[in-house]
């Protein structure tokens, strides 16, 4: 939390401000956003309660996963006159709507 401080000390001070702290351990953590998923694998998670509110402090190495865009599995499905599976899928693989396009079309 605090780089270069003392891990025990840093604990007593917070003790004495009334913190508490929890190691969490998590496997992996996933948060969604509207367009991505952010995930982290093997992250570090400490709970840390103040004056009843509790926080959640996360580190660790994360990659991004974007989610497919509804409009442009439609439009894929549209001009390539494939399932919408199929279409979710040539766009998850190629990244690009023209590229997806033309794979299905092969």
């Amino acid at each position: 939390m605090f780089p270069g401080m003392n891990p025990k000390n840093m604990e007593k001070v917070m003790k004495q401000l009334g913190m508490k702290t929890e190691s969490i351990n998590a496997k992996k953590v996933i948060i969604e956003l509207e367009d991505k998923k952010i995930i982290f694998s093997n992250p570090e998670i400490t709970k840390i309660g103040v004056k009843g509110q509790e926080m959640f402090q996360l580190q660790g190495n994360y990659s991004e996963e974007e989610f497919a865009n509804e409009e442009d599995i439609e439009m894929i499905m549209e001009k390539a006159s494939c399932s919408k599976e199929e279409a979710k899928k040539a766009l998850e693989e190629t990244g690009d709507i023209a590229e997806a396009i033309i794979k299905l079309m092969s």
